[in-house]
């Protein structure tokens, strides 16, 4: 998918912001770890006590999960790497390798209720296994040390593992192989279908390759960008009072003719983008966002009965508001690539930086000559 590259320094803040809708991100070795109140047990494997899970999520891991939806924690909301057992897991059992950012943990913990399997959990610094195999955190080179640290050639007859599909892009199989002797496996591309695979001796129908990005999906990363959009709602909100001036008679009309269609743009970028992603025109989510934008500024113009400078001014505002805020779902869209969302980044700065100057200088004008 999706991301520029945030470990180079100069990022911007849209690539940034890409970062936080992939879950926590720490330095390494410093990722703090998780409670684990979901371990009710333990079970001797290789030599060593391997924690045993439960596969049924309690009311506080619903509500932490709730938490770092809306990015609460998030940073924070990582397990253990290593060992774990779900059900009595035995030298045949089947070993699936997960990330340690908790939301996925549980996912897969989750669905083998009834299942006997081992959970391999390789560091990924608390970032989910799409993002970290982009970021070389979910990789070969930590699942082969992984492997080597809890000993699973010890504990397991087999040799084989199975990852996620989204986690291809980081690991070179040839190369666990020849270091492990474990030949790696893909699975499904969602958890819920997990059950299913193993079931139909670990094979794959065509819709558990699908990589689905449905309404559902996309809504389930809103939360997290309305709690990181605070900053444009204080700049929505200061550039508001200071373009509705003087203070006299009528000034609250003129502060909620700025703030109802300028709060209204934060909501389009945070909520109404990533509903209407599918069917809005063009490629780029710059574009995707910036015509967004001007439908809501043109139904705003009128909701507040603006003039036709002011109307033009805030067109000017609100698409570059709106296409800045879209850009921050290329960190967690499968519409998009990392070379192309870094691409969209350096294009699309200067002309979102052009249309929000001159439209604030329209406002400002268009104020100066109704006083």
């Amino acid at each position: 998918m999706e991301k520029p590259d945030v470990s180079k320094k100069g990022r911007t803040i849209m690539e940034k912001q890409a970062v936080c809708s992939c879950g926590g991100r720490v330095a390494d070795g410093q990722a703090p770890k998780h409670r684990a109140s979901f371990v009710t047990g333990s079970r001797e494997a290789g030599g060593t006590a391997v924690p045993v899970v439960s596969t049924r999520l309690s009311r506080a891991d619903v509500i932490g999960g709730w938490k770092v939806r809306w990015d609460i924690g998030r940073m924070r909301y990582t397990v253990e790497p290593g060992l774990y057992a779900a059900g009595t897991p035995g030298p045949e059992s089947p070993v699936l390798v997960t990330a340690n950012y908790k939301l996925t943990f549980d996912s897969v913990r989750r669905e083998l209720a009834g299942i006997d399997g081992w959970i391999l959990v390789l560091d990924t610094r608390g970032i989910n296994v799409w993002c970290a195999a982009g970021k070389g955190t979910f990789g070969t080179r930590e699942l082969q040390q992984r492997i080597a640290a809890v000993r699973l050639d010890q504990v397991v007859s087999h040799r084989t593992l199975i990852l996620p599909q989204l986690g291809a892009p980081g690991v070179s199989a040839h190369e666990v192989k020849a270091a492990s002797g474990f030949r790696v496996k893909y699975g499904p591309v969602r958890a819920a279908d997990i059950p299913s695979f193993l079931a139909a001796e670990q094979k794959k129908n065509a819709d558990m390759r699908r990589v689905r990005f449905g309404f559902s999906d996309r809504m389930t990363i809103a939360p997290a960008e309305v709690s990181h959009s605070w900053p444009a709602v204080l700049a929505v909100v200061a550039a508001s009072v200071l373009l509705a001036l003087p203070f006299r008679t009528g000034y609250l009309p003129r502060l909620l003719g700025f703030v109802i269609p300028l709060l209204g743009s934060v909501l389009m970028g945070t909520v109404a983008f990533p509903a209407l992603l599918p069917v809005l025109p063009f490629r780029a989510f710059s574009l995707k966002g910036a015509t967004l934008g001007v439908l809501w500024a043109v139904a705003a113009a009128f909701i507040v009965r603006a003039t036709l400078p002011s109307a033009a001014a805030l067109v000017l505002i609100i698409a570059p508001v709106v296409a800045f805020l879209s850009m921050a779902f290329t960190g967690s869209s499968t519409f998009t690539c990392q070379p192309g969302a870094a691409l969209e980044v350096r294009r699309g700065v200067v002309p979102m930086i052009a249309s929000l100057v001159l439209g604030v200088g329209l406002a400002v004008a268009a104020r100066i000559l109704a006083i």
